[in-house]
Protein backbone atom coordinates (compact mmCIF):
# COMPACT_ATOMS: atom_id res chain seq x y z
CA UNK A 1 0.00 0.00 0.00
CA UNK A 2 2.79 2.45 0.94
CA UNK A 3 4.60 1.85 -2.34
CA UNK A 4 1.62 3.39 -4.23
CA UNK A 5 1.41 6.56 -2.12
CA UNK A 6 4.50 8.28 -3.59
CA UNK A 7 3.62 7.62 -7.28
CA UNK A 8 0.02 8.66 -6.60
CA UNK A 9 1.20 11.87 -4.92
CA UNK A 10 3.49 12.70 -7.83
CA UNK A 11 0.68 12.03 -10.29
CA UNK A 12 -1.69 14.36 -8.40
CA UNK A 13 0.90 17.19 -8.34
CA UNK A 14 1.62 16.80 -12.07
CA UNK A 15 -2.10 16.73 -12.87
CA UNK A 16 -2.58 19.94 -10.86
CA UNK A 17 0.23 21.70 -12.78
CA UNK A 18 -1.26 20.54 -16.08
CA UNK A 19 -4.72 21.78 -15.10
CA UNK A 20 -3.34 25.22 -14.20
CA UNK A 21 -1.25 25.40 -17.37
CA UNK A 22 -4.19 24.56 -19.62
CA UNK A 23 -6.11 27.56 -18.27
CA UNK A 24 -3.37 30.06 -19.19
CA UNK A 25 -3.74 32.21 -22.29
CA UNK A 26 -0.58 31.95 -24.44
CA UNK A 27 -1.24 35.47 -25.79
CA UNK A 28 -0.69 36.82 -22.28
CA UNK A 29 2.82 35.47 -21.93
CA UNK A 30 4.94 38.49 -21.02
CA UNK A 31 7.76 39.30 -23.39
CA UNK A 32 11.23 39.59 -21.86
CA UNK A 33 11.83 42.48 -24.28
CA UNK A 34 9.18 44.79 -22.81
CA UNK A 35 10.87 47.81 -21.20
CA UNK A 36 14.13 46.99 -22.98
CA UNK A 37 15.71 48.72 -26.01
CA UNK A 38 14.67 47.35 -29.37
CA UNK A 39 17.15 44.93 -30.92
CA UNK A 40 19.18 46.64 -33.62
CA UNK A 41 18.58 45.83 -37.26
CA UNK A 42 19.43 47.12 -40.71
CA UNK A 43 17.18 45.73 -43.43
CA UNK A 44 16.29 46.47 -47.04
CA UNK A 45 12.93 48.08 -47.68
CA UNK A 46 10.35 45.95 -49.45
CA UNK A 47 9.26 48.64 -51.91
CA UNK A 48 12.79 49.95 -52.52
CA UNK A 49 15.33 47.17 -51.84
CA UNK A 50 18.22 49.53 -52.55
CA UNK A 51 17.15 51.60 -49.51
CA UNK A 52 17.86 50.39 -45.98
CA UNK A 53 15.97 51.08 -42.77
CA UNK A 54 17.09 50.75 -39.16
CA UNK A 55 15.33 51.13 -35.85
CA UNK A 56 17.37 54.31 -35.33
CA UNK A 57 15.39 55.95 -38.15
CA UNK A 58 12.39 56.08 -35.79
CA UNK A 59 14.11 57.62 -32.75
CA UNK A 60 12.07 60.54 -31.44
CA UNK A 61 8.77 58.95 -32.54
CA UNK A 62 6.35 56.52 -30.97
CA UNK A 63 5.77 53.76 -33.52
CA UNK A 64 4.47 50.26 -34.09
CA UNK A 65 6.46 47.39 -35.56
CA UNK A 66 4.07 44.86 -37.08
CA UNK A 67 5.50 41.47 -38.02
CA UNK A 68 3.57 40.03 -40.97
CA UNK A 69 3.79 37.68 -43.96
CA UNK A 70 1.77 37.01 -47.09
CA UNK A 71 1.47 33.34 -46.11
CA UNK A 72 0.05 34.22 -42.67
CA UNK A 73 -3.67 33.50 -42.33
CA UNK A 74 -4.03 35.51 -39.11
CA UNK A 75 -2.41 38.51 -40.79
CA UNK A 76 -5.47 38.72 -43.05
CA UNK A 77 -7.62 38.92 -39.94
CA UNK A 78 -5.77 41.94 -38.54
CA UNK A 79 -5.07 43.67 -41.85
CA UNK A 80 -8.31 45.72 -42.10
CA UNK A 81 -7.65 47.01 -38.57
CA UNK A 82 -4.16 48.12 -39.59
CA UNK A 83 -5.45 49.73 -42.79
CA UNK A 84 -7.96 51.77 -40.73
CA UNK A 85 -5.22 52.69 -38.26
CA UNK A 86 -3.01 53.92 -41.10
CA UNK A 87 -5.84 56.07 -42.48
CA UNK A 88 -6.30 57.66 -39.04
CA UNK A 89 -2.58 58.64 -38.99
CA UNK A 90 -2.36 58.23 -35.22
CA UNK A 91 0.95 56.40 -35.17
CA UNK A 92 3.44 55.27 -37.82
CA UNK A 93 3.35 51.54 -38.51
CA UNK A 94 6.46 49.84 -39.85
CA UNK A 95 6.03 46.37 -41.33
CA UNK A 96 8.56 43.61 -40.73
CA UNK A 97 7.89 41.16 -43.55
CA UNK A 98 8.89 37.85 -42.00
CA UNK A 99 10.31 34.86 -43.93
CA UNK A 100 8.48 35.83 -47.08
CA UNK A 101 9.22 36.18 -50.77
CA UNK A 102 9.37 39.86 -51.79
CA UNK A 103 7.17 39.42 -54.88
CA UNK A 104 4.48 37.63 -52.87
CA UNK A 105 4.62 40.27 -50.12
CA UNK A 106 4.27 43.11 -52.64
CA UNK A 107 1.36 41.37 -54.36
CA UNK A 108 -0.34 40.79 -51.00
CA UNK A 109 -0.06 44.49 -50.07
CA UNK A 110 -1.33 45.50 -53.50
CA UNK A 111 -4.34 43.20 -53.13
CA UNK A 112 -5.28 44.01 -49.52
CA UNK A 113 -3.92 47.56 -49.09
CA UNK A 114 -0.69 48.82 -47.59
CA UNK A 115 -1.05 50.17 -44.04
CA UNK A 116 2.68 50.55 -43.52
CA UNK A 117 4.77 53.69 -43.62
CA UNK A 118 7.25 51.18 -45.05
CA UNK A 119 8.01 47.49 -44.79
CA UNK A 120 11.40 45.89 -44.39
CA UNK A 121 12.34 42.37 -45.45
CA UNK A 122 13.43 39.78 -42.88
CA UNK A 123 13.72 36.90 -45.33
CA UNK A 124 15.88 34.67 -43.14
CA UNK A 125 13.98 35.48 -39.93
CA UNK A 126 17.02 36.61 -37.94
CA UNK A 127 15.53 39.94 -36.89
CA UNK A 128 12.32 38.16 -35.92
CA UNK A 129 14.36 35.86 -33.70
CA UNK A 130 16.02 38.89 -32.08
CA UNK A 131 12.55 40.27 -31.32
CA UNK A 132 11.36 36.97 -29.86
CA UNK A 133 8.86 36.32 -32.64
CA UNK A 134 7.56 32.79 -32.55
CA UNK A 135 4.56 33.29 -34.79
CA UNK A 136 3.09 35.96 -36.99
CA UNK A 137 1.47 38.35 -36.60
CA UNK A 138 3.03 40.12 -33.66
CA UNK A 139 3.06 43.86 -33.00
CA UNK A 140 5.35 45.95 -30.82
CA UNK A 141 4.71 49.43 -29.41
CA UNK A 142 8.02 51.30 -29.30
CA UNK A 143 8.55 54.62 -27.52
CA UNK A 144 10.50 57.72 -28.61
CA UNK A 145 13.75 56.44 -27.10
CA UNK A 146 13.57 53.07 -28.85
CA UNK A 147 12.28 51.02 -25.93
CA UNK A 148 9.64 48.32 -26.42
CA UNK A 149 6.64 49.14 -24.22
CA UNK A 150 4.14 46.48 -25.31
CA UNK A 151 3.96 43.32 -27.39
CA UNK A 152 0.73 42.09 -28.97
CA UNK A 153 0.95 38.39 -29.74
CA UNK A 154 -1.43 37.38 -32.49
CA UNK A 155 -3.68 39.59 -34.61
CA UNK A 156 -4.35 43.17 -33.62
CA UNK A 157 -8.09 43.28 -33.05
CA UNK A 158 -10.19 46.43 -32.76
CA UNK A 159 -10.61 45.63 -29.06
CA UNK A 160 -6.84 45.31 -28.50
CA UNK A 161 -6.22 48.47 -30.51
CA UNK A 162 -8.79 50.58 -28.65
CA UNK A 163 -8.28 48.99 -25.22
CA UNK A 164 -4.51 48.64 -24.98
CA UNK A 165 -2.46 49.81 -27.94
CA UNK A 166 -3.87 53.27 -28.71
CA UNK A 167 -4.16 54.38 -25.06
CA UNK A 168 -0.52 53.40 -24.57
CA UNK A 169 0.52 55.16 -27.80
CA UNK A 170 -1.27 58.35 -26.73
CA UNK A 171 0.33 58.21 -23.28
CA UNK A 172 3.79 57.72 -24.81
CA UNK A 173 3.24 60.52 -27.32
CA UNK A 174 2.49 62.93 -24.46
CA UNK A 175 5.62 62.08 -22.49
Amino acid sequence: MNRFVLPLGIFIVLAAFLAVGLRLNPREVPSPLVDKPVPAFKLAQLAQPEMEFTQKDMLGQVWLLNVWASWCVSCREEHPVLVDLAKARVVPVIGLNYKDKPQEAKAWLKQFGDPYMLSVMDQDGRVGIDYGVYGVPETFVIDRTGVIRYKQIGPVTREALEGKILPLVRQLQKS
